[in-house]
């Protein structure tokens, strides 16, 4: 019998009905109880068969269903529907091996995030679920690794801005304004972002006024809950904010320019099945340059993306960006004379 969802919610009426000890349900009424819900759901509803409760009757008493024990008392010549245990609910029924596994596997690869304060309890609960199933030992596999560094410096604030977030608390922060002084600072914090292994926070600077104002937690020296009004000043969509920048940092009054960049032999390969932006388009101009177009704001990630793929690029356009990324090289050149 298919599961659908309207099954579902037959299943879970008929297990209110056969639980309640207050009241004896007939197939009558048991139709009727279901009609009423889906009738709320869906007032189109046609509404369900006699012949229908028994088929649902019969699925939940089977090893396909929840094997429940049904008792089918007479009064006069009717008949009503109970548990033999009214305690019992097919909501408290134990995982099957299959389920079981599911939950493991899933709660084995979202464990891999570490630092953030829902997942911290599901170290214990692995272990317990391994137990109970048989399956635990202390050199379990893992099959799949997220990229992480747990000893990444500030991880350790996650917790604290990830709750202050959920529940609109003001930070006080000590900053490395210069990674050498510190300086006090005040956030209201919006939204927490990884970039490139490092972390940062988002959200209004009362002092300057910016509400997308940001903050690497890696240079966060100390963070404290602030007694005042929580802010929340800003229009921002986050789900959209960076879809014209590479990285995080989004310069003031900068308008998206249209990238043209050259890329050789393997670099250009690796460029298509990996592109550096939503915005990418390509074509091969030979069978060693990839020409790519990106439309972005440039900003420092973009800088420093383009000096990583070294000799296997070459900015074509815009002009100021080629003469920029040149000057680097020049300087780097003359650090390897040295």
């Amino acid at each position: 019998m298919a599961t659908n969802k309207n099954a579902q919610i037959r299943y879970q009426i008929l297990d209110r009905c056969f639980r309640n000890s207050g009241r004896r349900y007939f197939i009558e009424d048991l139709i009727n109880e279901c009609n009423k819900v889906l009738k709320e759901i869906n007032p189109d509803s046609s509404g369900i068969s006699r012949r229908q409760v028994f088929d649902d009757i019969a699925f939940m008493e089977s090893a396909e269903g929840w094997c429940i024990e049904l008792l089918r008392k007479k009064e006069n010549r009717r008949v009503f529907y109970q548990y033999k245990d009214l305690s019992y609910s097919i909501n408290n029924m134990p995982l099957d091996e299959t389920e079981l596994n599911c939950l493991l596997t899933s709660l084995q690869t979202i464990s891999q995030f570490k630092g953030m304060p829902q997942f911290e309890w599901m170290s214990d609960l692995l272990i317990k679920l391994r137990q109970k199933n048989g399956s635990y030992n202390s050199h379990y596999n893992t099959i799949m690794e997220f990229e992480s560094n747990q000893y990444l410096t500030g991880i350790e604030h996650i917790g604290t801005i990830y709750n202050s977030i959920l529940y609109q608390k003001v930070l006080k922060v000590e900053y490395l304004q210069s990674f050498k002084d510190s300086v006090q600072l005040t956030i209201h914090p919006y939204y927490l972002k990884e970039y490139n292994n490092r972390w940062f926070v988002f959200g209004y600077n009362p002092e300057q006024d910016k509400s997308d104002w940001n903050l690497s937690l890696d240079r966060i020296v100390e963070i404290s809950e602030a007694n005042q009004p929580y802010i929340l000043n800003t229009q921002i969509d986050w789900n959209e904010y960076f879809d014209d920048i590479i990285g995080v940092t989004k310069p003031n009054d900068e308008k998206v320019e249209n990238l043209t960049l050259h890329f050789y032999g393997k670099t250009g390969h690796y460029i298509t099945s990996k592109p550096i932006h939503g915005s990418q388009r390509h074509h091969w101009l030979d069978s060693n340059t990839l020409e790519v177009k990106i439309d972005v704001i440039i900003n420092y990630e973009m800088e420093q993306l383009i000096l990583s793929f070294c000799d296997s690029v070459k900015v074509i356009q815009p002009l100021s960006l080629r003469g920029r990324i040149m000057d680097k090289m020049k300087k780097a050149y003359i650090e390897y004379l040295k």
